[in-house]
């Protein structure tokens, strides 16, 4: 299962829509979902759509939060989102088997065994997750909050029976530029994960749609060779832009 888990204050404002690069992630079978970290008036309530806009569009979920609960909403969204991946697949699975997509229609018994697969799958499963940081400079006062998550978010993985890699990215990778950063690569060792936050120098502009894109070239690359042809032709994403 591979996802971009994004943290941003949203208001985007350099180059490629994100709503349209989180179209073109979810397209390549991975999902985007997307943690906000906004501030009260005009200015949150912008980034706040923007944010709900690009997990839609990018087939995940979002969720805003305060900086004191950034931790437990990244470990929150990651679990759930995981759990919404595996039952959207057994659901085609039934739908096929069964005829139907719903749990709730099968027999009693029958429903048990799926909930328990659907359980055992969320904590066995494979799982990648590139976390995409929003370094722009109106994200300077939530630093500490968003270093205090990554941590969390690992103490988290670590606790899952399947394997779980992580890689991390900030954007921009200059002050004024339209690019993301790799400050990580894939990794399930995270014993070095305390020196990235000296990287994280909050400045600049916020080239959110980019910097999605660069971390979906950065899939591409790591995939690539690896997957045959599934049948599928399209866009997987119900979202048209």
């Amino acid at each position: 299962m591979n996802q971009i888990l994004l943290i941003t204050d949203g208001c985007s404002n350099v180059g490629i829509s994100p709503v349209v690069a989180a179209a073109q992630a979810y397209a390549e079978g991975i999902t985007v979902n997307v943690v906000g970290v906004v501030d009260q008036g005009d200015l949150g309530e912008f980034g706040s759509a923007e944010i709900e806009e690009i997990a839609r569009a990018g087939g995940g979920l979002s969720r805003l939060a305060h900086t004191k609960q950034l931790s437990q909403t990244v470990q929150m969204l990651t679990r759930k989102t995981v759990a919404q991946t595996i039952q959207h697949a057994v659901q085609r699975e039934l739908k096929q088997v069964f005829g139907s997509s719903s749990i709730e229609s099968l027999p009693p018994d029958k429903r048990g065994e799926v909930v328990r697969v659907i359980d055992e799958l969320g904590e066995t499963s494979k799982l990648r997750v590139a976390l995409l940081i929003d370094a722009s400079a109106s994200m300077k006062p939530k630093l500490q909050a968003v270093e205090e998550a990554i941590r969390d978010l690992v103490l988290s993985l670590q606790a899952r029976q399947g394997s779980s890699e992580i890689a991390v990215f900030h954007f921009p990778g200059t002050a004024y530029g339209e690019d993301c950063m790799l400050d990580l690569d894939w990794t399930s060792n995270v014993n070095g994960m305390t020196s990235l936050f000296p990287r994280l120098q909050m400045r600049g502009t916020t080239p959110t749609g980019p910097a999605l894109m660069g971390v979906i070239d950065f899939y591409r690359k790591a995939d690539y060779g690896s997957r045959k042809n599934d049948g599928t032709d399209g866009m997987m994403s119900d979202y048209v832009v």
